[in-house]
């Protein structure tokens, strides 16, 4: 039951006017509404979410413990629209504000490899219970269970249509996330409410999802991890250079390296073209430091397999798998190596064609590419430019981070632009005298 109306005649939808509503209950909704409230308590605020259970996407990330933001983020972090806009975003709320927020609310964070931040009990959930604490504590009625059906501009205000309840409201957020991992509820009904007010699209992809591989040696390397580098080419011209780690898995490959790549890959495919990814298993090296660090090890270790040789530098069920490719006996020793094979041996280290036939899809990617256009929202307050007291927050901007707590980052920093801008415009327009909604009511 809609909390605003529990009076209300059965069989009669309630209806609630409120200054601002965000749809969606997700990590850019929650933190739109806290700083919205924050910036000026007298506002209604409320949060509209379809959840069964709210924050279901933060509970699932980070392998349940939420990489909240990173130690260093910039617009060089993040693909899809205007890197200006970003750039513009993330100044307004960066990371070490995000980690300021937090403390405050009783969460710690603490530092791991590249820069990660997680908080402190290594759970999710502390992150997720903090943020409805603090939408609480801020006066914010969160109105769970209760998803929307539509969004329509009604004179100086808007007309929501949500389960068995309506809201008018005097700006909106919207805050629905994107396509990732729908069973947590983002299954794209977002786009759908941008587009009848009038928004553009820009055609969605999975981002930060594992890959699957033809051909089988990827099963029998599952499980096993290294460092690599993948370039991906369109049309025979490089389209991208990520490295990281790589895992192999039965599908096919997952890992960092392969996260960060694959919304390039289905970028590429959505764009049709020849697309390949090359994998070198010796990141750094060039033809020639590899040729001369062989030719040294052959010298210093003649009898030794090359396999042990190169178990030195990469994993040896890798290595293995790298000469049953180049048609070598694995028992090989370095005495035994012809030059000709020495050579298409480092041609394969550094580049291993990755036969990608397609992504796990949005059931397992971590977030969406693709949206709504940056150049169709102000970069300054995030409100739409084509729709008057719209604001956008979130993964439902066609803003993509990679692996590594920025997706979370573009979260908190939308947010604060968004709602603070959201909640300064009702008080503006309700103390401008001429100006259509001035009260408060």
């Amino acid at each position: 039951m809609c909390p605003f109306d529990r009076d209300r005649l059965p069989g009669t939808a309630a209806v609630r006017a409120v200054d601002l509503a965000v749809v969606g209950a997700g990590a850019a909704g929650l933190a739109a509404a806290i700083f919205a409230a924050r910036c000026e308590p007298a506002l209604r605020v409320c949060v509209i979410d379809g959840a069964r259970h709210l924050g279901a996407k933060i509970l699932v990330s980070g392998g349940s413990r939420c990489n909240v933001t990173n130690r260093v983020v910039t617009e060089r972090d993040f693909w899809g629209g205007s890197s200006r806009v970003v750039r513009r975003v993330l100044r307004a709320f960066p990371a070490e504000r995000a980690v300021e927020f937090f403390a405050a609310l009783g969460v710690a964070l603490h530092e791991e490899e590249d820069g990660k931040l997680f908080p402190d009990t290594n759970r999710s959930r502390t992150v997720l219970d903090a943020l409805l604490a603090a939408a609480s504590a801020s006066g914010v009625i969160v109105d769970d269970r209760r998803r929307v059906h539509g969004v329509q501009r009604d004179g100086d205000r808007f007309a929501i249509a949500a389960d068995d309840c309506r809201y008018t409201a005097r700006r909106v957020v919207i805050a629905t996330g994107g396509r990732s991992l729908p069973k947590t509820g983002s299954d794209g009904h977002g786009y759908t409410l941008a587009r009848t007010l009038g928004h553009g699209y820009v055609d969605t992809t999975p981002a930060l999802v594992p890959l699957i591989l033809s051909g089988d040696r990827h099963a029998t390397l599952s499980g096993v991890s290294h460092t690599v580098a993948l370039t991906l080419l369109v049309d025979r011209r490089v389209r991208v250079r990520i490295g990281g780690s790589l895992l192999w898995t039965h599908f096919g490959a997952s890992g960092p390296a392969v996260l960060n790549v694959s919304r390039h890959w289905h970028r590429a495919r959505l764009e049709g073209g020849t697309i390949a990814v090359l994998l070198n298993v010796c990141p750094g090296e060039s033809f020639e430091t590899l040729e001369s660090w062989l030719l040294t090890q052959e010298r210093a270790k003649a009898r030794a397999r090359v396999a042990t040789i190169l178990s030195t530098r990469l994993p040896l069920s890798v290595a293995e798998q790298w000469i049953d490719a180049c048609g070598l006996a694995r028992d090989v020793t370095m005495a035994h190596l012809p030059r000709q094979a020495r050579r298409q041996l480092i041609h394969t280290l550094l580049e291993m064609p990755l036969e990608v036939t397609d992504s796990r899809g949005y059931n397992h990617a971590e977030v969406t590419a693709g949206g709504i256009p940056l150049d169709e929202v102000d970069a300054a307050t995030l409100e739409s430019r084509i729709c008057p007291g719209l604001h956008f927050a979130g993964e439902i901007l066609d803003v993509d981070g990679r692996l590594g707590g920025f997706n979370f980052q573009w979260a908190w920093s939308s947010g604060w632009v968004a709602g603070r801008a959201a909640a300064t415009s009702i008080v503006l327009t309700a103390t401008t005298p001429g100006r259509a909604d001035a009260s408060l009511d």
